[in-house]
């Protein structure tokens, strides 16, 4: 059914959707509430941050929290009944609440989300997509893993997406606005306001710095598996004074 709607659809979406294939996520409230079920808060405060493996502990709720199939108040109600108030449930309710801050940023600002809310603080490139980054073909193992996964399964790992964003944008100068609409297409969590309104926080033009990180921290949140594997120069090396001035000239 999906694969019949999509290539009914072609020609309905600013992007090609002609190529478009079923969702590896099983849909609708039923499988939401059994993976809501499946979901134990405990541990999450510490190890939320680990981009997927045994350390990690997310989830998986993004996709039928952004369609509806779950409310937020629900899932913070089931938290609260599984732990009460502990540190990992309030780490847990502060990512909820950062979804309807996100929902009434867009519905105060709708489209305007998509251009510039505040003026960058550092300079930014105005760049299209590079085809080998698309294609997950740049060499750079935690790229390309992360461009593969989002393709193949609609999802990645937050802070794999907060890297990627910010290679793209400050090391790649291309547009947020390409980046935006790259997730868009591929991710089944993808929401207007905390897609675009996130891409906008990584380039500084919804924040008051640029975000950017360094291979130390890649290496810490994936046990190193990516960086062992990775045969090319790492643009990622060196401490955060050094890739400031390499990427931005200087102590922002």
């Amino acid at each position: 059914m999906a694969q019949w709607l999509a290539d009914r659809l072609v020609g309905c979406y600013a992007e090609d959707r002609s190529g478009a294939k079923a969702a590896p996520v099983q849909g609708g409230r039923e499988a939401g509430l059994s993976v809501l079920r499946g979901f134990s808060v405990v541990g999450y405060a510490t190890r939320r941050n680990f981009v997927p493996g045994d350390l990690t502990t997310v989830s998986r709720l993004s996709p039928y929290l952004r369609h509806g199939m779950l409310g937020l108040a629900e899932v913070a109600e089931a938290v609260r009944a599984e732990v009460g108030r502990t540190a990992d449930a309030v780490k847990f309710w502060a990512e909820l609440g950062w979804r309807v801050f996100w929902r009434g940023l867009f519905a105060r600002l709708g489209r305007s989300v998509y251009s510039d809310l505040e003026p960058a603080k550092v300079p930014l490139g105005s760049g299209t997509m590079p085809p080998e980054v698309e294609r997950g073909e740049t060499g750079l193992v935690c790229m390309d893993e992360t461009v593969r996964e989002l393709v193949a399964t609609g999802y990645i790992h937050y802070h794999a997406r907060m890297w990627f964003a910010s290679y793209l944008v400050h090391h790649r100068k291309v547009s947020w606005r390409e980046g935006e609409r790259f997730f868009y297409r591929h991710l089944l969590d993808g929401d207007p306001a905390s897609n675009a309104l996130s891409w906008q926080w990584v380039a500084s033009t919804f924040s008051s710095k640029p975000y950017f990180f360094n291979r130390e921290n890649v290496e810490k949140y994936t046990a190193g598996r990516w960086c062992a594997r990775c045969q090319a120069r790492c643009p990622f090396d060196g401490s955060y004074s050094a890739l400031e001035t390499r990427l931005f000239g200087g102590k922002l």
